[in-house]
């Protein structure tokens, strides 16, 4: 190689999946908060390529949710992107596949494109793009499965360029399976499965990956960005979404990699056991302090467990309700234990004015401590009731 490498620096971004349902959310208000919110995350990576001077960015997949996406959805994509200052290119990832008839050939979308992101280009051919720095080598996938390596064409090009290589690949790696994910979605498996060791050594400097939706380094020259905008429950210490990355690529050396957040929603994981009535407020206090005043931009995944009197349960009953409100989804996993307090119990064994709901709250007790717990879980309940008609 003559004189100095040719350096440049690219956005590497995937798995925006804009349109995404979130079915699971039942509320349509707070659906629609959290559809827009993987558009704004596009505003935020423009302001980033701005302040990063970068020469383009790639998306390296899934730029919608589905081949399918709504027409508003297309719309409000194609404005985001358009105010990226840079060439944005892309590939189909296995949500929004290739193909006769795809989305990206639709009339509709090239009309939105032409009028709203003339900076964005999306590749649906094998074979190398030469831009102004770079030469992008994308692996478009064509349908939602593919059975072969999506870069299997790249080991035995023929390349006479000295601008930075950079492939563009949506899929499974070897030695790492992407398909992992959770309760939002259905998984086959592993298909679209990338041979890295089978690229032609020394001939690519970057390696830029999509579908698996953390920031991940799967060797020096190939990373997975994840998804821009946080959309699941994090699973274990090796998920990391919600960022992009800023790379800077020569020619011939390894690339330098640089994690910046773009993400706005916060996904909480909690547990709780409950082991007196004073633990709800407790619970309370560690939510305050993990969700803070925020309204609208958190949801949380909250298990609790253990056992409380009716009162407890009760205040247990409206702080829930208060946290379903200020969330924009409380997946709630409970195995609460009802059962009487001491005071509350004398409350309905001691009742010289009503002896029969003393007898009745005596029996009631002696099943719910005992050895059938479908009898006992009954008996509970009842006893709950059975307070509250005494205290009314």
């Amino acid at each position: 190689m003559n004189g100095p490498p040719f350096s440049m620096k690219i956005l590497h971004t995937a798995d925006w999946q804009l349109g995404k349902p979130y079915a699971r959310v039942t509320d349509p208000d707070k659906r629609a908060s959290l559809r827009n919110a993987r558009i704004e995350a596009i505003h935020r990576i423009a302001t980033i390529a701005k302040e990063e001077k970068v020469d383009l960015v790639v998306v390296a997949g899934d730029v919608f949710d589905s081949f399918t996406a709504e027409k508003s959805v297309v719309s409000a994509a194609c404005a985001a992107i358009g105010q990226i200052p840079a060439p944005v290119f892309a590939i189909p990832g296995n949500h929004d596949h290739g193909g006769p008839g795809c989305l990206w050939e639709q009339d509709f979308f090239l009309k939105e494109q032409e009028a709203l992101a003339p900076n964005f280009q999306i590749l649906l051919e094998p074979a190398p793009v030469e831009t102004d720095s770079a030469i992008l080598f994308p692996c478009p996938l064509l349908r939602r499965h593919e059975a072969g390596d999506p870069t299997s064409w790249l080991r035995e090009i023929e390349i006479d360029s000295e601008k930075p290589r950079i492939i563009l690949a949506h899929g499974s790696t070897q030695g790492f399976d992407s398909s992992s994910g959770d309760d939002e979605e259905d998984h086959l498996g592993a298909p679209n499965l990338i041979a890295l060791d089978r690229l032609p050594s020394g001939e690519f400097d970057y390696v830029a990956l999509g579908d698996w939706h953390g920031a991940k380094e799967i060797s020096p020259l190939a990373w997975y960005s994840g998804t821009h905008e946080i959309d699941r429950f994090p699973k274990g210490d090796d998920n990391d979404p919600g960022n992009i990355l800023i790379t800077t690529v020569e020619r011939g050396r390894p690339p330098s990699v640089e994690k910046i957040s773009s993400g706005a929603l916060s996904w909480h994981v909690l547990s709780y056991t409950l082991a007196a009535d004073e633990d709800v407020e407790h619970l309370d206090s560690l939510l305050t302090e993990t969700i803070g005043s925020r309204a609208g931009s958190d949801l949380l995944h909250l298990t609790i467990d253990g056992a409380i009197g009716f009162a407890a349960s009760a205040s247990l009953d409206q702080l829930i309700e208060k946290w379903e409100a200020r969330l924009l989804r409380l997946k709630l996993k409970s195995d609460i234990a009802l059962s009487p307090s001491d005071e509350e119990a004398a409350t309905l064994i001691d009742r010289p004015e009503d002896p029969l709901i003393g007898r009745v709250a005596s029996g009631l007790l002696e099943t719910a401590s005992g050895p059938d717990e479908e009898a006992a879980e009954v008996a509970r309940i009842a006893l709950r009731e059975l307070y509250t008609a005494a205290l009314s």
